[in-house]
């Protein structure tokens, strides 16, 4: 069952002209804010760059199965199969596996909101806005406060579960001789589901019993798994198993702690699977560089919408007739992301100047050229249209 309510709100041309100056303040912050992250990136990228080369030239390779006192406080590679000395349980619900995590999921069925909204202009510069709210019951985790809603009326969620989500780790954790350290734990995340087994709810506390059952390998807390009610639970697991790992890593008596780079950054890597330390030191150099873009990605498009939120006054100065201005909002979209775009490669190239000397002053050169042929292009658009709308003066003939 769905329930709908639909919501009409009209701005008028002098409201949504305060609101878009208003917007010139945050786009000025949007517009500054993303110098200093572009710039930090391209430091952090080659710092990093250069910390993995260092690395990838300090490691030495160490048995996992015993502990060599030779390689104490050295960058080291092993690989190895991950072991465990006893189970790892959820002691509130008697459930044990034979993994390294035991990560308990906790989803209650409750009222979720949506919305979707569309905006029209109107003649006059004045906005118009249908927004829909759309009510569904659905799994959740967690409970969604149901207060935040539009219309909570009719759609209160119960109190939540006594239990919660919660991932269990098993201690100790080994790689032969050797201790994953809490930090290299965090970095295994690899799961796969594990259901109860049919049998599971007699392993539940006494006072449990009578109100979990087992279904689909998952415990659940209600009168019908099938057609689900309002506040009913279910509480499902899933487990990072034991197995083949590969590690990059200071030796530590028997476990390990990050290495620290001169160049700046520490290094703790780790995979799942048999690898090579060539082979991880390349992946993290592809992680640094994917990073390094989804960085610059966001650095441009706070540029490209702090610029339009300056500029979006006069777009909506000129709705009075909403074609004109959405042409005009077009234009100045389009403006908006030559701007970054150039501005952004002139910010990273001038940061490449001091970390990539070479680098930088190339692409500092190729950026102001470019910038330079667009105002060129730009001036001859305009020379070409004053001279199409110049009227053409014949000369007096001579009687």
């Amino acid at each position: 069952m769905v329930d709908s309510f639909t919501e009409t709100t009209s701005k008028s041309w002098f409201s949504r002209i305060f609101e878009s100056i208003k917007s010139v303040l945050v786009g000025l912050v949007f517009f500054i804010v993303a110098f200093p992250i572009l710039w930090w990136n391209e430091g952090r990228a080659v710092r990093t760059a250069r910390s993995l080369s260092e690395g990838a030239g300090s490691i030495v390779s160490s048995p996992a199965g015993s502990v060599d006192a030779s390689k104490e406080g050295k960058l080291v590679h092993m690989s190895g199969a991950i072991a465990t000395e006893q189970p790892v349980a959820d002691e509130e619900l008697a459930v044990q596996a034979t993994a390294v995590k035991l990560i308990r999921t906790v989803e209650m069925y409750q009222w979720k909101e949506e919305q979707k909204s569309e905006t029209r202009k109107k003649l006059g510069g004045g906005e118009e806005t249908v927004t829909t709210y759309n009510y569904t019951k659905a799994w959740a985790d967690g409970r969604i406060d149901s207060s935040q809603f539009k219309h909570p009326e009719g759609h209160e969620n119960p109190e939540a579960s006594q239990f919660e989500s919660k991932t269990f780790v098993a201690d100790p954790v080994k790689v032969g001789a050797h201790k994953l350290s809490p930090e290299q734990l965090g970095k295994l995340n690899d799961a796969v589901d594990f259901p109860i087994e049919p049998a599971g709810a007699e392993n539940l506390p006494a006072d449990l019993q009578n109100s979990f059952s087992v279904t689909d390998g998952k415990f659940y807390s209600g009168e019908d798994a099938a057609s689900p009610a309002l506040g009913d639970v279910r509480i499902s697991y899933r487990v990072v198993k034991p197995d083949t790992v590969s590690l990059a890593a200071v030796q530590t008596g028997d476990s390990f702690s990050p290495y620290q780079a001169q160049a700046g950054d520490s290094i703790l890597l780790v995979q799942t699977g048999n690898h090579t330390a060539a082979e991880m030191f390349q992946k993290a150099q592809s992680d640094n560089a994917i990073l390094t873009w989804i960085l610059r990605g966001a650095g441009f498009f706070l540029m490209f919408l702090g610029i339009f939120l300056v500029f979006r006054p006069i777009a909506v100065f000129a709705d009075v007739l909403p074609l004109f201005g959405t042409m005009l909002g077009a234009g100045i979209g389009l403006f908006a992301f030559l701007g970054a775009a150039s501005l952004s490669v002139i910010t990273i190239a001038i940061a490449w100047v001091f970390v990539r000397p070479v680098l930088g002053i190339a692409l500092l050169l190729v950026a102001i050229a470019a910038v330079f042929w667009l105002m060129r292009v730009g001036q001859r658009k305009k020379a070409a249209r004053a001279a199409a709308a110049a009227p053409q003066l014949a000369p007096s003939a001579a009687t």
